[in-house]
């Protein structure tokens, strides 16, 4: 079998990304005992998205710009294979790239961080929420209307400095980030998903490879997870369908139980005024769960009106 005498990983030069390249490492080096560390190279690279920290994603140009530098060192041969937060990746891809291996997911959920509140329920009224996701947003404030909710990026450090120093009276990051962080012990408590359904893909990450490589996707396939790769498949077929956008608030979530995949999704404006919510059962095979993600985007896409997304305010 193939066995590369070097690996060279491209990734964004982030805490969180760096440390998804490291678990992403240390499973190949589990799955593979004769190769040694010093065989894997992490490339850290700053994505367009990094670089830019005082515009919201959508007013910059959406998720693709946590992506294009690390995709164009993959293509042009810089790096072997990029590591992805899921949640950040287009649901089109560069001609010639794929993704071709998931880990095991983590914790999808959202976590509630405040220094002064035990939930969002008990927050009082009119507190600020600081977030730059209208996902997040757009969902608190259905849940809470009298919240308001202001924009703040910045890295995980950022944003708790921010939350400390009382630009807000809580924030919202991933759960998943935060265990791969080592930094669980901030976590407030998770928001249950019936208040905030999660990101699409939101605590998978992905491996991407050149399309003209087949040998390396073989050789990942050894750390590849299927069941997260059926829940991704059926989320990411159900964000293509509705053409999501970080302009847009779009959730969705798929679990299995048994042989049985649900997926919930969710799409709404971004003041909380509208939101339109439904879930899907389907047999746990990749080509169901990507059928039923169309399906449930479909049936949204019919219920709240073509001309939604794009005039959702």
């Amino acid at each position: 079998m193939f066995q590369p005498a070097t690996i060279r990983i491209g990734t964004r030069a982030s805490k969180l990304a760096l440390a998804q390249s490291e678990e992403v490492k240390n499973r190949l080096l589990a799955a593979y005992p004769d190769m040694r560390p010093e065989q894997f190279v992490i490339v850290p690279m700053t994505t367009t998205g990094d670089a830019v920290q005082d515009k919201t994603l959508n007013e910059i140009g959406g998720k693709g710009l946590f992506t294009k530098e690390i995709e164009d060192a993959l293509l042009d041969g810089s790096v072997d294979i990029a590591v992805h937060s899921m949640k950040d990746m287009p649901t089109v891809l560069p001609d010639g790239l794929a993704i071709t291996c998931l880990l095991e997911r983590e914790d999808p959920r959202d976590a509630f961080i405040s220094n002064s509140a035990a939930g969002v329920d008990v927050l009082p009224l009119y507190a600020v929420i600081g977030t730059a996701s209208l996902r997040r947003g757009a969902q608190l404030k259905a849940h809470r209307p009298d919240l308001e909710i202001i924009p703040i990026r910045g890295n995980v450090q950022t944003r708790l400095r921010k939350l400390s120093e009382g630009m807000c009276d809580a924030t919202l990051l991933a759960v998943a980030g935060l265990k791969r962080l080592g930094m669980e012990e901030v976590i407030t408590t998770p928001l249950p998903v019936s208040v905030c359904l999660p990101a699409v893909a939101q605590g998978a990450i992905g491996v991407e490879c050149r399309t003209d490589r087949p040998e390396l996707a073989e050789w990942l396939a050894a750390i590849h997870h299927h069941d997260t790769a059926l829940c991704i498949a059926a989320e990411r077929s159900f964000l293509a369908e509705l053409d999501g956008s970080c302009r847009t608030p779009i959730a969705g979530l798929a679990t299995l139980e048994g042989e049985t995949l649900t997926l919930e999704g969710l799409v709404a404006k971004p003041n909380g005024k509208t939101v339109h919510r439904d879930s899907i059962t389907c047999p746990a095979r990749l080509e169901d769960a990507a059928a039923a993600g169309t399906e449930l985007g479909q049936r949204l896409l019919a219920r709240a009106g073509r001309n939604f997304l794009a005039t959702a305010k």
